[in-house]
């Protein structure tokens, strides 16, 4: 059986990953879904200094304390970046990392110079996320009705510098990984020309699942097939 790792992605927690570790767990596997600081249950922590980094900082504190080996770490969304980071600091405790329709960037880099969407609600210097309007009309309008109250019910706003600053220096691109790409084709962002990078440069596998962004929710049979493969 192996250990499955799931980080989510802006605006999420670690309840957004329900339909998979109840699968994965049916199926024996070990699984954590962690919810980063600052976000869903954790929100009331948000404050300045919260980054890619912190965040990857907490995803390897996770497997040291835990005492997790061959983990399957799994990333979603702007949760692409952060299993970048913590992946390199706990090189030796990976089997295999996973880019759910995830975001992978070179140093340098930004999120808004790769995906393509209305502008955000800044709150304060804090953090930021969409209008509830443009959660249910876009980014979850896919979703089943009862669904997607659900999830709309509980996004959060997204430390801004977890998503919005430059990625950090990172020896992950010079390091060789066993990797697998999973691209939903319904979803505008992160676009294929960046997925394709991410599985070539990587020489990772390349997936395509017919759903949306969110195929934890929209295909969660079809997913954690692809986790299982």
């Amino acid at each position: 059986m192996a250990t499955y790792v799931l980080v989510h992605g802006a605006y999420q927690g670690g309840w957004i990953w329900k339909p998979v570790v109840t699968r994965l767990r049916n199926a024996g596997h070990t699984v954590y879904a962690p919810t980063l600081d600052g976000c869903a249950e954790r929100s009331h922590q948000l404050r300045a200094g919260i980054t890619v980094s912190t965040h990857a900082q907490e995803i390897a504190g996770l497997l040291f304390y835990e005492d997790l080996r061959d983990v399957v770490l799994v990333g979603t969304s702007s949760g692409g970046m952060v299993i970048q980071k913590a992946s390199e600091t706990v090189r030796d405790r990976i089997a295999r990392l996973v880019f759910v329709d995830a975001l992978a960037l070179l140093p340098g880099e930004r999120v808004d110079a790769i995906v393509k969407r209305p502008a955000p609600n800044k709150m304060g210097d804090l953090a930021t996320g969409p209008s509830r309007e443009d959660a249910e009309n876009r980014m979850f309008k896919n979703l089943e009705p009862s669904l997607r109250a659900w999830v709309v019910d509980r996004i959060t706003p997204h430390p801004v510098a977890a998503l919005e600053a430059p990625m950090v220096a990172t020896t992950f691109w010079d390091q060789t990984w066993s990797a697998s790409v999973i691209r939903c084709t319904q979803a505008v962002n992160p676009p294929e020309t960046h997925q394709r990078r991410t599985a070539e440069k990587l020489g990772g596998s390349y997936h395509e699942l017919d759903t949306g962004h969110y195929p934890m929710l929209s295909a969660p049979d079809e997913l954690v097939k692809l986790l299982l493969a």
